[in-house]
């Protein structure tokens, strides 16, 4: 039996590990010259960016389980307990305590909300908790917080931030069901699955190269640079047609960003139910500003928020990974910086830098990421693809498959996962 894996990003990758744990024989094809699809590594100056900046949670158990089996022993992030820290506004912290007391803790001692709003969301908490996170029909995020007394600073500095970070969907328009399902996950688990992650490297080299390291010791190919131009059954598997050749396997699972599925998907006529669910999908965009200081920078945390400005959070790599001056800085949901230029977009950031933080350090370069159809939009009821498909030996994987969670790269690696498990 031979399987194609088409996209080496991270659910792509997870499907190949577990595949090659099977002993099962697996050739992945990656289109870009670096692994990790929308979660990659991007070199510039010698320096090693990411083209997108992901923060990763405690309760990513599948891809933490699947970064141990392929990278043990080391030294993969930076580990914090909850902190959500807005500078001059708004500071939240859990302490070590036990769930649910780590939460209750964090919110009745939150800095710049008070008494009353802190009462107010760990009320929230208490009454999502009671009804199992579920909710009967959904709505959008913003419903479900004012129907539960969620006032003005608590939506401001908590649970939009929380919102935006999670699902990449302003709260107006975000699936109130999955929020929950975030929560559920995080807030109201145990302790450790509230922690923040961040990566002391580039997000390539997290998982996804050491992951094809794993899968080529295991006799598996793992092809970069190699573009899967279409898909044809051929009545014993499908035909795969790479850079003008043809190539046979038994079973593919298809692990492409979700409009490049659509295409990839369009010769197969069995498949057009699962094109028209993924044409159906919009998009949210995310901008990742890196800017590069001639001289150290730091800032009072290794990640804090900022308001009145563009740019939600930022990163002080050199805390997280030893870059000296160099700051990430992220707009989730970005669609009023779609269209503006590099230099005026890292301008402006630099300018609130200096604004919330005082006299910087020359700017030596900067660069603006723009994955403008970085997620899906995660709104109420969405209808997404299964794994399984009407074409036999056929299977989806992707952070957009049919999951609890919303585009994450827990999402996608759950979805390879679950895509490998269907090969047999």
């Amino acid at each position: 039996m031979s399987v194609a894996i088409i996209g080496g990003g991270y659910a792509g990758m997870a499907a190949a590990v577990e595949l090659a744990a099977r002993d099962i024989p697996v050739t992945v094809f990656e289109a870009a010259p670096a692994l990790g699809g929308r979660a990659r590594r991007v070199t510039l100056n010698d320096t090693a960016l990411d083209n997108g900046l992901h923060i990763l949670i405690g309760a990513y158990s599948e891809t933490l389980r699947l970064i141990e089996k392929v990278a043990s022993k080391r030294d993969h992030f930076l580990r914090l307990p909850l902190t959500l820290n807005i500078h001059n506004r708004f500071s939240l912290r859990a302490p070590k305590l036990p769930a649910p007391l780590h939460v209750a803790w964090a919110l009745l001692t939150a800095e710049g909300l008070s008494s009353t709003d802190k009462r107010a969301a760990a009320g929230f908490m208490q009454a999502m908790k009671k009804r199992g996170y579920r909710l009967e029909h959904d709505c959008t995020v913003a419903t479900l917080l004012a129907d539960n007394s969620q006032v003005y600073d608590l939506i401001e500095y908590l649970w939009s931030p929380l919102c935006v970070a999670a699902l990449n969907t302003p709260m107006q328009r975000a699936s109130a069901q999955v929020f929950l399902n975030v929560l559920r996950d995080s807030l109201g688990a145990g302790r450790a699955a509230s922690d923040l992650l961040l990566a002391r490297m580039d997000l390539t080299a997290l998982f996804p190269k050491p992951a094809a390291d794993y899968v080529r010791a295991r006799g598996g190919q793992v092809e970069a640079g190699a573009t899967v131009e279409g898909v044809t059954p051929d009545g014993k598997g499908f035909s795969l047609q790479v850079q003008g050749h043809q190539r046979h396997f038994d079973q593919v699972i298809c692990a492409v960003a979700p409009h490049r599925a659509a295409d990839l998907l369009a010769d197969i006529p069995a498949l057009a139910p699962a094109r028209r669910q993924i044409a159906a999908l919009q998009y949210e965009p995310i901008h990742s500003i890196w800017l590069q200081f001639d001289g150290r920078l730091t800032l009072p945390s290794p990640m804090i928020g900022i308001s009145d400005s563009p740019a939600q959070w930022l990163f002080d790599r050199e805390a997280i990974c030893g870059q000296r001056g160099l700051i990430g800085a992220v707009i989730s949901a970005s669609g009023e910086q779609v269209g503006e230029t590099q230099d005026a977009l890292a301008q402006r950031v630099v300018a609130d830098l200096a604004k919330n933080f005082g006299p910087l350090p020359p700017l030596q370069w900067h660069r603006v990421i723009a994955e403008k159809r970085a997620t899906f939009s995660c709104t109420p009821d969405l209808a997404r693809p299964a794994a399984v498909t009407a074409c036999k030996n056929f299977f989806l994987a992707g952070d957009y498959v049919a999951s609890d969670y919303p585009a994450t790269i827990e999402a996608a690696v759950r979805s390879g996962v679950t895509a490998a498990c269907l090969i047999e």
